[in-house]
């Protein structure tokens, strides 16, 4: 196994922190809100797990810059819309840094709590804000998990492995 031969008490640089974490394959999610003015906002993410099954608890880690965190912050709800391998051209339009999503084209409809939800997704976790804690140049938003829908369309997850997608094996 190669080893950047860190010593104790010393910082990994960014780089090598950012490379060892791409070994670890993650499913990929879009998350969704609302803005301020009304409008739904989403991005990529990657950096989300659950928490606990009671309370039912969902972690999601976002950019401090993230115009989706603004929108979770103000409207204090948000939905984790799990991708499935087809739907590569929907993490790439939410991934768009600084950029806004484009929703042209993005069927969805509105949940409970008024976020959007993706059409034709694997599952659906539809969340209130529980908590917020700092997280380095993240924030930490845990949700209550309110309302769940999963698909029964036989489909294989989008994957993230090494800075791409990637397929499960049989």
């Amino acid at each position: 196994m190669a080893s950047a031969g860190q010593t104790p008490g010393t910082e990994v640089p960014a780089a090598e922190f950012r490379n060892a974490m791409s070994h670890f394959a993650t499913g990929v999610t879009v998350v969704t809100s609302v803005g301020a003015d009304g409008t739904p906002v989403g991005t990529t993410a990657n950096a989300v797990t659950s928490l606990s099954l009671d309370p039912p608890l969902i972690l999601v880690c976002f950019d401090l810059g993230s115009v989706t965190l603004r929108a979770i912050q103000g409207h204090g709800a948000f939905v984790v819309n799990v991708l499935a391998a087809a739907q590569r051209q929907l993490s790439a339009n939410f991934a768009r840094r600084g950029l806004a999503a484009a929703w042209d084209g993005v069927r969805h409809r509105h949940g409970p709590t008024g976020s959007p939800r993706l059409d034709g997704v694997l599952a659906v976790l539809e969340c209130t804000v529980e908590h917020r804690l700092p997280g380095g140049d993240h924030e930490i938003v845990i949700g209550r998990v309110r309302h769940v829908e999963t698909s029964t369309a036989p489909a294989a997850p989008l994957v993230f492995f090494r800075g791409g997608y990637a397929s499960l094996a049989s």
